[in-house]
């Protein structure tokens, strides 16, 4: 078994209060995607929040749903800063309001706007359908940026785990296609790198933590299956060949989880294409620490360090 770091103190006590990582497979998917969504209202409740509900068309005409959440004070005269937000769960359960409470902090704290997208999962559908569901959804919102009351010079990609490479992968879309003009991009614990083969990969394979090698695997086979042809970077971005003109980049993952190793891999690359990537590893944390554990010490310091750099990225410039 190879070395492995450490988990810090606190969230290795979280950890074995939680349930081991299923073996999963096709059939272990369709036992635990039920438990994989959260209904909305308790994650609303007592927050000055206003939701609307809406559907936007897919490349290929499928209705693909949005929530707006909005300040309760916001109006559309309103210019505000736009966090488009795109859920994890390894490409293959999860909804629009998985992890959505980390959003929703910079709502209350930063007057954003969250709109974050249902795209279609794997394995029902796979290849690029699941990126191109969440461009198509941005396109929308930039276009749709005064009828929000978003400012389109302030829209944010943001993700967590699956999503994250999902919000990559819209990011060099973006790139090449010319637009729409993204802000800036916020990849937590980003799933990057379907080859499975760094050392933190394997490090985690079997366990402990909440996502394996083994369950890594299981997720990208769902999406790659069927795939004609070479992987598209824009569904494994960590292929990608050139990681200039991306927006500026927030990326950020634990020591003691399996991509640990290939996000450091990306913000190096970002580095060496001259662009803007901060890189923060969260000694001792496991994947998602922070969406399961939010009150840790260690969850709080990396949920603030994200806070702090958008409001940033936000601030007016001034000559």
């Amino acid at each position: 078994m190879l070395a492995r770091p450490d988990f810090d103190p606190e969230l290795r006590t979280l950890l074995t209060q939680l349930p081991a990582a299923p073996h999963l497979d096709a059939e272990m998917l369709t036992q635990i995607r039920p438990f994989a969504v959260q209904p909305v209202g308790p994650l609303l409740d007592g927050r000055a929040v206003d939701r609307r509900e809406l559907t936007v068309p897919a490349a290929d005409g499928t209705p693909i749903p949005l929530s707006v959440l909005r300040p309760a004070n916001h109006t559309p005269a309103t210019a505000a800063p736009c966090v488009y937000w795109i859920h994890g769960g390894g490409m293959v359960m999860g909804d629009r309001y998985s992890q959505i409470d980390i959003p929703l902090e910079w709502l209350e704290l930063l007057g954003a706007v969250v709109v974050s997208v249902d795209y279609r999962l794997a394995p029902e559908v796979g290849g690029t359908t699941l990126v191109e569901d969440c461009y198509a959804g941005l396109t929308w919102v930039t276009d749709h940026a005064a009828e929000l009351g978003v400012d389109p010079a302030r829209v944010v990609v943001a993700g967590a785990s699956a999503g994250g490479g999902l919000a990559a992968g819209v990011a060099l879309l973006a790139r090449d296609r010319g637009g729409p003009v993204i802000a800036a991009q916020v990849l937590i614990g980003p799933m990057l790198d379907h080859r499975n083969g760094t050392t933190s990969s394997r490090q985690y394979a079997g366990g402990p933590g909440v996502w394996t090698r083994e369950m890594n695997e299981f997720g990208w086979r769902c999406v790659l299956d069927g795939l004609d042809g070479d992987v598209p970077a824009y569904v494994s971005p960590a292929l990608a060949d050139d990681l200039a003109g991306l927006p500026p980049t927030y990326i950020d993952a634990g020591s003691a989880e399996v991509f640990r190793d290939e996000d450091v891999d990306f913000a190096s690359r970002i580095w060496a294409a001259g662009g803007h990537a901060d890189l923060h590893i969260w000694a001792g944390g496991f994947h998602g620490f922070d969406a399961l554990h939010p009150t840790a010490l260690l969850s709080a310091a990396a949920r603030r360090s994200r806070t702090e750099w958008l409001a940033r990225r936000w601030q007016p410039v001034t000559a």
